[in-house]
């Protein structure tokens, strides 16, 4: 191993993608990630030439050609005889066939990796590759710029690894989004399009302190989003950073097959719970317990707010056995109370059978804000444009405007009807909910939740 293989090494990891092909194979650089400008796309082919090109050479003694198609996308078409190169992904645990990236596994490659200077190069080659500098990819707003490692497939461990490695150089990473409905649709179980892949965002200031570019327009990338920023910004290792947990709906995909087994089953309260799970040493284990304690409030087995049609919600309703069997009792309620309730504590629930349990004022405003909202300039897809200046704005209009509610018997969800469109709401029950739960017999901290049954509501009522 030497610092230019571990480079190239981390460029076929990152978009290695081998067909039928004996003596060829290319690697995919996302090139409308970064940037489209005419100077750009002459420095991304000065450098496949100038610096690539050699490397694979002088490492592999392959010929190295390039195609940039309408897509936006490079491909790097590497010829010559691949046995040497077959070898070393063998030798180190890695896929020779398909997209490599898709079943990459790192943990054999990483002790080759001796030093920070072959350890930056093979990082380097991952960020030339899957490292995004889409300024969409930021910490919350343009103050704080990130490099944002995309990872498609299931492979949790090859992310695992990758954050370690990254810490072991100083790129302490600022958030890591799993591809994991838990964390791609917290509120919505019926939201089927979860498989986002993996983001393991690092902040720029951080990226540029102790990682590194071969390619230009990569590079040039990264200044200017620097330069969005007023002020430099250090990410704070995992053992400093608060655990922020808000509530999150159980979602059938917690049993998808294509998760690993360590994963499947599971349902994860927090993006460090997965840390936890696959054993990091840097998860915060004791708030995790904290969190435990209190988890009941922090589940639901039931939607938190679902948005759609409403002959779409309507049909959820009769899907679900639990709430087809439920009566409903229609009713209007008035939006300037449920505005007046909200203004006064918004974390306040409505409707239930105790100060505990009940229906979130704020997800009743959101559905009602979302079923009286004009389509054209007040909804981006079903997403209310500010939901409370939504109902503000009509109930000044019209102070008695109503929307109906359709109530159930048990606490189970109810709907918000308007102009064609639905909501579901789940309710919180924690006294309820804290039974559903239970701990893996392996893994202490790989939470299980079982589905929801009317014995369970019964006996809270």
């Amino acid at each position: 191993m030497n610092t230019d293989k571990a480079y190239l090494l981390g460029l076929i990891i990152g978009g290695g993608q081998f067909g039928s092909a004996a003596d060829r194979f290319k690697i995919r650089l996302p090139y409308n990630k970064w940037g489209q400008s005419a100077e750009r796309a002459g420095q991304v082919s000065q450098d496949i030439q100038r610096k690539v090109g050699p490397m694979f050479r002088a490492v592999y003694g392959f010929s190295v050609c390039y195609q940039f198609p309408s897509s936006g996308k490079w491909d790097v078409f590497c010829e010559g005889d691949l046995a040497p190169l077959r070898a070393d992904l063998i030798r180190y645990g890695l896929p020779c066939e398909g997209n490599v990236r898709q079943n990459a596994d790192i943990g054999r490659l990483l002790p080759e990796l001796v030093d920070d200077n072959m350890k930056r190069r093979f990082i380097a080659g991952l960020a030339d590759t899957i490292g995004s500098l889409a300024k969409s990819h930021r910490r919350f707003s343009d103050e704080r710029q990130t490099i944002s490692f995309e990872i498609t497939g299931f492979h949790f461990r090859f992310v695992y690894d990758l954050c370690h490695l990254l810490c072991s150089v100083g790129c302490i990473p600022d958030q890591i989004n799993w591809n994991h409905p838990n964390i791609h649709c917290t509120g919505d179980p019926y939201y089927p399009h979860w498989n986002k892949g993996f983001k393991l965002r690092v902040l720029l200031d951080q990226y540029a302190q102790f990682g590194a570019f071969a390619f230009r327009a990569k590079a040039a990338a990264q200044t200017e989003n620097r330069k969005l920023q007023q002020r430099t910004h250090s990410a704070k290792p995992c053992e400093q950073c608060d655990l922020r947990v808000t509530p999150s709906t159980v979602h059938p995909a917690e049993n998808d097959p294509r998760l690993p087994p360590e994963i499947r089953g599971g349902h994860y309260l927090h993006a460090r719970h997965f840390c936890a799970v696959l054993g990091c040493e840097h998860a915060p284990y004791d708030r995790l317990r904290a969190c435990f304690r209190e988890a009941g409030r922090l589940i639901n087995p039931f939607p938190i707010l679902c948005k759609d049609t409403l002959s779409r919600v309507e049909t959820l309703v009769r899907s679900v056995p639990l709430m087809a069997a439920r009566t409903y009792r229609a009713e209007r309620v008035n939006v300037n109370f449920l505005l007046s309730v909200y203004r006064s504590d918004s974390q306040r629930l409505l409707y239930g059978p105790s100060r505990n349990a009940g229906y979130p004022v704020g997800q009743l405003c959101q559905a009602a804000a979302y079923v009286i909202a004009d389509e054209n300039s007040e909804l981006t897809g079903k997403r209310p444009r500010g939901y409370v200046e939504i109902l503000e704005r009509h109930t000044k209009a019209d102070p008695a405007l109503c929307v109906e509610m359709r109530r159930p018997d048990l606490l189970t969800p109810l709907v918000i009807a308007a102009n064609g469109r639905g909501a579901l709401i789940g309710p919180e029950n924690p006294e309820a909910y804290r039974k559903l739960i239970a701990f893996d017999a392996e893994n202490p901290y790989k939470m299980r939740v079982r589905e929801i049954t009317e014995e369970d509501l019964l006996v809270e009522q």
